[in-house]
């Protein structure tokens, strides 16, 4: 049975985003390998598509704000593709990316998915980081029927029959994460700072995280919230009033900061002398990439909730790090012998394997028969647990974990759930 959320939700993307000009493709720019040489290689690697291949599309800002999180991504993505294509590709056919740059401009994204489905022919998009991007491109993917596997933790109140969601939903990272911070080994944080990006994915999330907190008790003196614009780099009287909220009440500060803002973010808390044992940070859109650009010595014992972390301890994750840092050499990235492996490039990794086994199993790329497929599909994936795909609501059964910044940049995994959960992509704490 079709579950009755399955209505087109095209229709509400307005109402959440506001209204955005879906810019005309009359005259589509054409797909770019991108500057690394790894889309070079890769994109000159694959045959000409004759009928031979499987057009798939990679669509990740590669410039602008969200490059130094997204960029990874399409790495992964490259990666992923070169080794299907090692094993034999996908029903004897080898993937063929198609690698476009939507620059950190939200309508570009629309306008490039649909470049991608209209005019390169692509049976399938991996893409997308922030929920604005993500809900330009729905109602895209849903009048063109294309399908879209989207890797990042996000704020769901959301469902569409042309979208998987491989990353995490609220109940995946957001509550739980703040029950850590609530509970003895996190310190017992009684007054909170919802400190966000300005666009959907912290506005709703910090919805959510409102009524939770209220349901448990904490009063509305008790929360400050705050959001600034992409790219905002002067975080100098934002910390400083953070320092000022804190006083007389253990504090805890929740970031959904996204994009190259955390650098001077986690900067200026250094500056400030802002130890995690004096008031720690929790972090929803900062992992391994991210750090990589800061100091983090400063930082040690700051938070971060995922799915995943590089400092996973098994065989799984010790081979899809050692795959990634080979082809980093291989392909020359930059910084290639410091590259990192993070959560939403494990949902990458996961989700263009999943769909494989789909098409294997359905015997076709054709949409409609691939998204039955994907019902009940399950794949083990770096974090050491196996991942299913829900048959209803499109969404993973991933496991929580609560990772502490080190000094070299990765984390310490101080909390993990022991098994997998089914995603709640409409929060209890707010209505439908």
């Amino acid at each position: 049975m079709m579950n009755q959320r399955w209505m087109p939700l095209s229709f509400f993307v307005a109402a959440i985003m506001g209204s955005i000009t879906l810019v005309g493709c009359s005259k589509p720019t054409e797909p770019k390998n991108d500057a690394t040489p790894a889309d070079k290689t890769v994109a000159a690697s694959a045959p000409a598509s004759n009928g031979d291949t499987i057009k798939v599309g990679i669509l990740h800002s590669l410039s602008g704000t969200m490059a130094i999180s997204e960029t990874s991504l399409k790495n992964t993505a490259l990666m992923t593709i070169n080794e299907i294509n090692a094993q034999g590709g996908v029903m004897g056919k080898k993937l063929e990316p198609v690698v476009v740059d939507p620059a950190s401009d939200w309508p570009l994204f629309a306008e490039k998915a649909r470049q991608l489905i209209t005019q390169n022919k692509v049976d399938v998009i991996f893409g997308c980081w922030t929920s604005v991007s993500r809900k330009s491109v729905l109602p895209v993917v849903e009048e063109l029927n294309g399908l879209l596997f989207y890797p990042v933790q996000y704020e769901g109140q959301e469902q569409s029959k042309n979208i998987f969601y491989t990353g995490a939903a609220p109940n995946q990272q957001a509550i739980p994460a703040v029950e850590y911070l609530m509970s003895p080994e996190g310190g017992k944080a009684e007054r909170f700072v919802l400190l966000g990006t300005d666009y959907v994915y912290p506005r709703t999330t910090n919805k959510i995280l409102r009524a939770f907190l209220k349901s448990k008790g904490v009063s509305e003196k008790d929360i400050m919230e705050e959001y600034t614009p992409f790219g905002f780099n002067n975080y100098q009287t934002i910390v400083s009033n953070v320092k000022k909220f804190a006083a007389g009440k253990k504090t805890a500060v929740i970031s959904t900061i996204n994009g190259d803002s955390n650098v001077p973010f986690y900067r200026e808390l250094g500056n400030q002398g802002i130890k995690a044992s004096d008031i720690p940070v929790m972090a929803f859109s900062v992992g391994e990439e991210e750090l990589r650009g800061i100091d983090t010595k400063p930082l040690v014992g700051h938070l971060a909730a995922w799915n995943y972390f590089m400092s996973v301890k098994n065989p799984t994750n010790a081979k899809f790090i050692k795959d990634y840092k080979q082809f980093a050499v291989e392909y020359k990235l930059p910084n290639a012998d410091k590259v990192v492996t993070n959560d939403p490039m494990e949902a990458t990794y996961v989700g263009i394997h999943m769909w494989k086994q789909a098409v294997e199993k359905a015997g076709t790329t054709n949409v409609d028969k691939v998204r039955e497929a994907m019902a009940g599909q399950t794949f083990t994936a770096p974090s050491g647990y196996t991942l299913k795909m829900d048959a209803e609501n499109h969404h993973l059964a991933k496991p929580v974990m609560i990772g502490q910044i080190r000094a070299d940049g990765q984390f310490d995994v101080v909390y993990k759930t022991p098994n997998v959960i089914p995603a709640q992509p409409w929060s209890p704490y707010i209505p439908k």
